[in-house]
Order: C-alpha cells, then sequence, then structure tokens
C-alpha cells in the first residue's frame, strides 16, 4: 500500500511506532498534532505546512525513542516533501506521483520499498477537491517575504496576503 504526501509530511515506519514508541500505536495518535494522519499497516504519515512544525515533531518522535537520520539515512522516520519527494537517503521508502483515480488528480504517495499493494490511503475526511494536492501553492525558501505578507493569526492558521495574486492564503500550524 502506499500513505499521501501533501505539503511537508513526516512518514514513520509502523514497525518502529509499535516497537519503540511508549504506549504503541494509540500512544502514537495521542501525540499526532493534526487531522492529517493517515497509515497503510507498514507505514504511517502526518503532514504539515512548515518546515517549522515539521522539525518540532519530529524533535518530539526523537525525544520518545524514535530514530530519524542516522550519518544522513532516514531510520525510523523520513521526511517527504510533496513536490521534491524524500528528503533524506531512504532505503525502506519509495515516492512517486500518480493519478489517483484516472481523472487527472496528481497526488504524491510513499510506500515500503517492495510493497505490491497499488492503493493510497488518506486521511479520513481528506478529499481531493478541497486538498494541497488540488491548490498547492509552493513558496520557495527565502521568498517568502517577497511574495507574502503576513496578516494575522486566526484559528490554527497564519493567514498572509499573496502579494503576486492579491488574495489571503492559509498556512495550517500546529506549533509556535
Amino acid at each position: 500500500m502506499a500513505v499521501l504526501i501533501e505539503g511537508i509530511s513526516v512518514v514513520i515506519r509502523a514497525d518502529a511506532i509499535l516497537n519503540k514508541f511508549q504506549g504503541g500505536w494509540d500512544g502514537f495518535v495521542n501525540i499526532v498534532p493534526n487531522e492529517t494522519l493517515c497509515a497503510d499497516g507498514e507505514i504511517a504519515r502526518v503532514g504539515f505546512m512548515t518546515r517549522h512544525d515539521v522539525e518540532s515533531f519530529v524533535k518530539g518522535l526523537q525525544s520518545i525513542g524514535l530514530e530519524f537520520l542516522r550519518d544522513g539515512e532516514a531510520i525510523d522516520i523520513a521526511v517527504a516533501d510533496q513536490l521534491r519527494g524524500i528528503t533524506s537517503t531512504c532505503s525502506w521508502l519509495e515516492f512517486g506521483h500518480t493519478d489517483m483515480d484516472n481523472n487527472g488528480h496528481r497526488i504524491a504517495a510513499c510506500r515500503m520499498k517492495g510493497s505490491e499493494v497499488m492503493e493510497i490511503v488518506t486521511p479520513p475526511e481528506w478529499k481531493f477537491e478541497n486538498s494541497l494536492s488540488a491548490t498547492f501553492g509552493l513558496v520557495p525558501d527565502g521568498q517568502v517575504e517577497k511574495s507574502m505578507k503576513f496578516l494575522r493569526h486566526e484559528g490554527g492558521m497564519d493567514v498572509y496576503l499573496n502579494l503576486l495574486a492579491g488574495k489571503e492564503v492559509f498556512v495550517g500550524r500546529t506549533g509556535e
């Protein structure tokens, strides 16, 4: 199987969650800071919109015994970018883009290397029409100040004015 990758996703080996995480799967679910969790039985994925939130979540996972990188290679945890793929060497994970329903709905996904099942698991309430896959806009690192103006923080979201499009855009946040 495979899991949806949107924004910047933290992908965790399910066996590491079960073997290393105090409280196992239920303990893991309790620390997930948003509604983006999906899992296929081999890997679990939690999505974020900012690198800061990814770093905070990964540090939390490391503090409870999961290992992120050893000599530059992903051990229990990997990070995958919706556009660019896996951000470090990872011998256990594959990344790709696919048309999820033969209707031109292109999404990114990750699966364990060698997995034969092609089904893609998404978060429970996920719908393509309202997803980052349908509406994704990327502002490269270092360009936020040139193309976006911060307006406010409300309801767990940072609200910016996209100076190029003249529209408000929303960035979901899980931490400060």
